[in-house]
């Protein structure tokens, strides 16, 4: 961690008098060196607050007068020529007056660095985490982040909120901007949980805004990290106001521009919304939780005792259990090296030429004889279908979505000749890879995202249905499965689909089939399409009379792929080892697919 924390020290160089105070702040000389040269004349009170630096040097001319030798509080400065009731030191020439603004808004900036101060920065780090401004320096290209709006306040009087300059921090809560990731454009928003426990209000939510219009009007990915108490209570309606506001944006933003959310501290209330309706979520292991009602409430409502881990922490929302996030990580650098692995995938747009082109370095022919081995002849032995997907893959990478949620059913980003192709993939080492409602949900939102953003998608089947119980059709697995259905029909992008083994009953139809309009459906020799199982089929038709016999009947009929290719359904049974070379060859033939879609304002996808 020591590493990031220096080199965003560095980036930020200050170059002003007011931070000669704090040349003996053990704060700053943890990350630095620090170089005064200087005797500015400035005058404390009994707090005052520091500015975060290292290598400072300057060649003003005065002394330092501090009446609190108190260097953890950190509030307010108050420099002379710029306190009001000395305006008679000021002179009246128009010059001076310039210089003397140019130094005030110098010092504002640089009060705006700091945002809450090294004593609540030093509490930030205290619980593993880092501020806003280190993490946008670890998320983007070194020096290529532009600030905005960094010098906005607040405007409340009400609740002590204007009593002195302590009550109004410049950047107010969130540093918003742009800059480079992988040398492409994107915006992004992140809050200061140092400065009013990153709490929302209007100025804050308006500049939230700004970024969003900005990241809209331009076709540019916008990532917000959030790390917020919740809404403003001194700002009251206002606070929910910015909220709504900021909802309305993700909404329009929705299928338009790609939308992350990386919750790295508390995400509770009415905030959580927001993040809901990006297209990801990211949470930081023991440091971040998200909740409508907290632990009190909870306790107060329901009389039972549950920490914010416990409640709303990643170990619940990405750790398989309420599938609201789509990964974890265990500190704030992993989790932001990851975020820059995930947009290297990613469009800026829906606009299908901003789509990421990395030059082929894995040959597209490549023949994989290691498939041929892969699948089991036997369909009751399970296997990894990642290890398929893997090989398939350039280089065998891929960004998995949801690793841990619904496992039995694989969504995942990877590339083919250097393009991102959207992977979904039923394993059968989790549940016989069978849809249920989680991997159901699971797989429709990824489905739509990348129909949304002009992902291809492939599929690799092996599924024997869905699964069976009370407990499925108790909470609604029929409407839950029409989702998966209804987002592989709706999806105008090249469809490719790969039938490894089983293919049974409705979950054939719904694993992007050739009647929901696959552009190209393959299987290997050793598929089975058919309603169900031999054994199961032969009980049902003979009613459990020579069973053994009907079943190797039916076993001869039904278990390969044979009928299905008679009737078209698939397109060829290819051998797997060509897997890879003939999906290259499809996505290159299908760069040019258009679909014409029948006029409506739209869809009404079973939600």
């Amino acid at each position: 961690m020591a590493q990031p924390l220096q080199r965003f020290a560095t980036n930020i160089g200050v170059r002003n008098a007011a931070a000669a105070t704090l040349c003996r702040s053990t704060a700053i000389r943890s990350l630095g060196t620090l170089s005064c040269k200087t005797t500015t004349t400035i005058r404390l009170n009994n707090h005052h607050r520091s500015i975060h630096s290292t290598n400072i040097n300057y060649n003003d001319s005065s002394s330092i007068i501090d009446d609190d030798d108190d260097t953890t509080t950190t509030t307010k400065h108050h420099i002379l020529h710029n306190d009001p009731t000395n305006s008679h030191l000021i002179s009246n020439d128009p010059s001076t007056i310039k210089r003397h603004f140019r130094t005030r808004l110098t010092s504002t900036k640089q009060t705006s660095l700091l945002g809450g101060g090294h004593a609540r920065i030093a509490k930030q780090h205290a619980r593993g985490s880092l501020t806003a401004r280190e993490r946008i320096d670890l998320l983007f290209d070194d020096q290529s982040f532009r600030e905005l709006d960094a010098l906005v306040t607040h405007r409340c009087q009400d609740f002590g909120m204007q009593e002195d300059e302590s009550t109004i921090i410049p950047g107010d809560g969130v540093v918003v901007g742009h800059g480079l990731i992988h040398g492409r454009r994107v915006y992004c928003f992140a809050q200061d949980f140092t400065v009013y426990g990153g709490s929302l209000g209007e100025s804050h939510a308006k500049k939230i805004g700004k970024v969003m219009d900005m990241a809209l009007r331009v076709g540019a990915p916008v990532i917000g990290l959030n790390d917020s108490g919740g809404a403003r209570i001194q700002e009251g309606t206002d606070s929910l106001a910015g909220y709504a506001d900021i909802f309305q944006r993700n909404v329009d933003a929705s299928g338009v521009i790609p939308q992350i959310s990386v919750v790295m501290g508390p995400c509770a209330g009415g905030a959580v919304y927001s993040p809901a309706m990006t297209d990801f979520i990211f949470m930081v292991d023991d440091t971040s939780y998200m909740f409508v009602t907290g632990p009190e409430v909870v306790k107060t409502v329901t009389n039972e005792t549950v920490t914010k881990e416990e409640l709303g922490g990643a170990s619940v929302h990405a750790g398989g259990k309420s599938g609201v996030a789509h990964g974890s990580y265990p500190n704030d650098v992993a989790t932001l090296r990851a975020m820059r692995t995930l947009l290297d995938y990613l469009p800026s747009s829906n606009d299908a030429s901003t789509l990421p082109v990395r030059p082929v370095t894995d040959d597209p022919n490549r023949s994989v004889p290691s498939l041929d081995q892969l699948v089991p002849d036997d369909p009751n032995m399970p296997y990894d279908m990642k290890d398929i997907v893997r090989e398939v893959l350039d280089h065998g990478s891929m960004f998995e979505i949801q690793p841990e949620h619904a496992k039995n059913i694989v969504t995942a980003f990877g590339r083919m000749e250097g393009r991102t192709v959207g992977i979904v993939g039923n394993n059968p080492v989790v549940l016989a890879g069978c849809l249920d409602i989680g991997a159901s949900e699971k797989a429709a939102r990824f489905v739509r995202f990348c129909d949304c953003f002009n992902i291809p998608i492939v599929t690799f089947v092996d599924v024997p249905g869905f699964l069976p119980g009370t407990g499925q059709e108790h909470g609604g697995v029929i409407r839950h499965g029409a989702k998966l259905l209804f987002a592989y029909a709706e999806a105008t992008v090249p469809k490719i689909t790969v039938i490894s083994r089983k293919a049974y009953g409705g979950a054939y139809d719904v694993m992007s089939s050739k009647h929901l309009r696959g552009d190209a459906n393959y299987a290997w020799p050793g598929a089975e399409i058919a309603v169900m199982g031999a054994k199961g089929a032969v009980e049902i038709i003979f009613r459990g009379k020579d069973v053994e016999k009907h079943t190797a009947e039916y076993t001869d009929r039904f278990a390969n792929p044979m009928v299905a290719a008679q009737r078209g359904y698939i397109d060829d049974v290819i051998k797997p080892h060509d897997t890879r070379r003939i999906i290259c060859d499809d996505l290159r033939l299908l760069r040019s697919k258009k679909v014409y879609t029948i006029p409506r304002k739209h869809s009404n996808i079973p939600l």
